[in-house]
């Protein structure tokens, strides 16, 4: 008989668990995907400062249209719980009481300097199979922002690359534009 490997996935509710006792340090930044605790990188400034960028610019144009949360956790399901950089959420009365679901979600942003492929290829695809219905990643070493729409059970149907010099229009939130030079600064 042939041994098979089997790795052990934790639901969000023992990732919990897990961080009350004290198993993760308190300076090290975790989070769940697909059931495994994933160590996220260090920040470094350019990926700093393009949050804080977007930060500001996104809270004022978003001022009594949604809600804006900077790195905070978003219950995907059962097994996922990550933390986009930037997340755009319907206005709801009991985020003090549960982080934002898919349904609350009307736009995820990733920033990758060190993290491109890890947001590309694992974070991005489950917003999308979410039904996330928009994604923004932005590439800080390319200087684009890859757009993603269309939510379905594979991920995201469209994929569009935006440039310096040119302009994102939300699909997702009525009236969101902004200039990919203003993000990346």
């Amino acid at each position: 008989m042939v041994a098979v490997e089997e790795k052990y996935r934790f639901t969000v509710e023992e990732y919990y668990r897990m961080g009350e006792i004290g198993i993760f340090p308190p300076d090290v930044r975790v989070e769940l995907v697909d059931g495994l605790v994933r160590r996220m990188p260090p920040i470094h400034p350019p990926h700093a400062s393009i949050v804080d960028r977007l930060n500001a610019m996104l809270a004022a144009r978003l001022a009594g249209v949604a809600l804006l949360r900077v790195q905070g956790p978003i219950h995907l399901d059962d097994y996922n719980e990550p933390q986009p950089d930037l997340t755009v959420m319907r206005f709801r009365d009991d985020y003090s009481r549960q982080h934002p679901t898919p349904a609350d979600v009307l736009l995820a942003i990733e920033v990758a300097d060190t993290s491109l492929s890890y947001d590309r290829d694992e974070k991005i695809p489950r917003y999308g199979r979410a039904g996330i219905p928009e994604s923004w990643l932005v590439d800080v070493q390319a200087g684009t922002i890859r757009v993603f729409t269309e939510p379905h059970a594979g991920g995201y149907g469209q994929e569009r690359v935006v440039t310096r010099g040119q302009e994102i229009m939300s699909v997702a939130v009525e009236g969101l534009r902004l200039q990919v030079d203003e993000a990346l600064g």
